[in-house]
């Protein structure tokens, strides 16, 4: 019997400085049976960080060809593909070449540092990936539930997620730039 994926819901109301996107989502995130909290909460992250109309979670973790988040034009192209995580040289070249714009989020310092280190060479034959390192000021397992309710701000490339009384910042350092 196949493991079933664990139900999040989260009601985010996003106002992004940065892009002047000032929205409300309620969002249901599957967690697949192999997915931990803290990749749960980048994913979170990453859709709030581009948020926008068209945005969506696709099947991610359990789909290899497929990235963690995509947006697609009103024809089905695919405008911006997110991955996240450490991707292999075929999957990057696949998301590269399927989509207009792509942003892969590392979030593992000691493992993403040498992921990079070791990819950096084939990540600039690439001209439309950017490469973005996310640090928190705390554990942001802290606020994660299987119903959450955020306002996050972001400024300056930095996104605040704020949940009753906790309040965790998550940093964004560009590694690369297409």
């Amino acid at each position: 019997m196949a493991t079933k994926a664990t139900i999040y819901k989260a009601n985010i109301n996003i106002a992004n400085m940065d892009t002047h996107y000032y929205a409300e989502h309620s969002l249901i995130l599957a967690q697949h049976p192999s997915e931990n909290n803290l990749r749960l909460m980048v994913r979170l992250c990453a859709f709030i960080l581009n948020a926008d109309e068209n945005i969506e979670f696709t099947k991610g973790i359990s789909q290899d060809d497929e990235p963690d988040l995509w947006q697609k034009s009103m024809g089905g192209d695919i405008e911006l593909s997110i991955i996240l995580g450490q991707p292999d040289e075929k999957r990057i070249k696949k998301a590269s070449g399927t989509s207009d714009e792509v942003i892969i989020y590392c979030y593992q310092d000691g493992m993403a540092s040498s992921w990079f280190k070791q990819n950096e060479k084939v990540l600039k034959r690439f001209k439309n990936i950017r490469v973005i390192f996310l640090s928190f000021s705390s554990d942001i397992e802290e606020i994660c539930s299987r119903s959450m309710d955020l306002q996050c701000n972001t400024q300056d490339r930095e996104l605040t997620l704020i949940s009753g009384e906790h309040s965790i910042i998550v940093s964004e350092d560009v590694w690369s730039r297409d």
